[in-house]
């Protein structure tokens, strides 16, 4: 194609889209390298729950459920809520784009508390609105005054997640509910990480109706690769969502998967006792060796390295040692780390990564 054809092409694109880069092509991780970047959880499927994905594969010339059926009643059982109140997404990350599509016009505002999750900013582009992003109260208590009168006062709906990504603080569930009940406006509550958490704001649904709860199976379950989330609310709230939701949006799978697991959620106790003995050990290792780490209530941990590098260098030196981490894109997050976790094996490379890391540099200044 010609550049003239291709200029001719892209013109075409709404204002909006034209507005996105288009995506580079991303390399394939190399297999040898211990991956800490994205929050998965590393662990095997429990036999129950990977022999039913087997068995969903016999099915595999069948379209799945229509309106994931079976998989919303079984989630209505599992916490105690009703079919209608329950909607079944390839992933919470589905869920999430249903909620700027179904409540947001060109012009809206949106308010995100931020650092935040950052796919919010490109969905608030897709949809022409505006991203507000308020920020956390000191020691990351929640700024009520500030989402219900100061600059979000005009935002169409209010998103928060409870742990918080990217820095694993946890807000008390009654601080949570003073603000859903002194507001009138939707407050979207990402509870991705709500199984390593002390406590869960899904018993607040029967009593706000302008409360959305979003769930995934990726981070707690093992289940990043089978994309299962869910939305708990409002009948009429969440009727409206499966409304516009695309046909067949999960496969049969992720169907069997996510019920299974509803019928087995013991199987994973082990699992979630493993990850916050780890947490604890990699930050208590982490402060020992000069890092600043946030108390997380997630799977993951936030560090600020020591004083004279940035995260993207210590990104870089930890991927040539076949270890990834992630940086952020937040102003305040320059100089942080943010590391997952996963089984002792890994954290222990991990760890002993930093330190032979941490020598170089002090054989490296004492040289000079």
């Amino acid at each position: 194609m010609s550049d003239a054809k291709l200029q001719s092409v892209l013109s075409s694109l709404a204002e909006v889209y034209r507005q996105l880069d288009s995506l580079p092509s991303s390399p394939v991780p190399d297999a040898g390298c211990v991956k800490l970047n994205t929050n998965e959880n590393p662990f095997a499927l429990p036999a129950a729950v990977m022999q039913s994905a087997l068995a969903a594969l016999e099915r595999q010339y069948l379209y799945p459920e229509d309106d994931n059926i079976s998989l919303r009643e079984a989630a209505a059982a599992s916490y105690n809520l009703s079919t209608d109140q329950v909607i079944a997404g390839n992933g919470s990350s589905e869920l999430l784009s249903l909620i700027y599509k179904a409540f947001l016009d060109p012009g809206d505002r949106v308010a995100m508390l931020s650092p935040g999750f950052a796919y919010n900013r490109k969905l608030a582009l897709l949809q022409g609105a505006r991203l507000l992003e308020i920020k956390w109260g000191e020691s990351c208590l929640l700024p009520i005054h500030k989402l219900l009168f100061g600059p979000a006062k005009e935002a169409k709906f209010i998103l928060l997640a409870n742990p918080n990504n990217p820095t694993g603080t946890f807000v008390p569930i009654a601080d949570i509910e003073g603000l859903v009940a002194q507001s009138d406006r939707l407050i979207v509550l990402d509870e991705a990480y709500v199984d390593f958490a002390p406590d869960s704001a899904l018993r607040l649904i029967n009593r706000y109706s302008n409360l959305l709860v979003l769930r995934t199976f990726s981070k707690s379950y093992a289940a990043a690769g089978i994309r299962v989330g869910f939305g708990f609310g409002h009948p009429q709230v969440i009727g409206r969502l499966r409304n516009i939701q695309n046909l067949f949006n999960m496969n049969v799978i992720g169907h069997a998967v996510g019920v299974s697991i509803l019928a087995n959620r013991a199987a994973y106790d082990e699992n979630h006792r493993h990850i916050k003995f780890e947490r604890e050990r990699v930050r208590v290792a982490l402060s020992q060796l000069g890092f600043s780490t946030t108390p997380s209530h997630a799977n993951f941990l936030l560090a600020r390295v020591p004083a004279g590098r940035d995260g993207t260098w210590w990104q870089t030196s930890l991927k040539r040692k076949k270890i990834l981490v992630a940086v952020l894109p937040d102003e305040s997050l320059e100089d942080c780390i943010r590391v997952s976790i996963g089984t002792k094996p890994q954290m222990d490379g991990f760890l002993a990564a930093v330190d032979d890391i941490i020598g170089a540099e002090m054989s490296r200044r004492s040289a000079v």
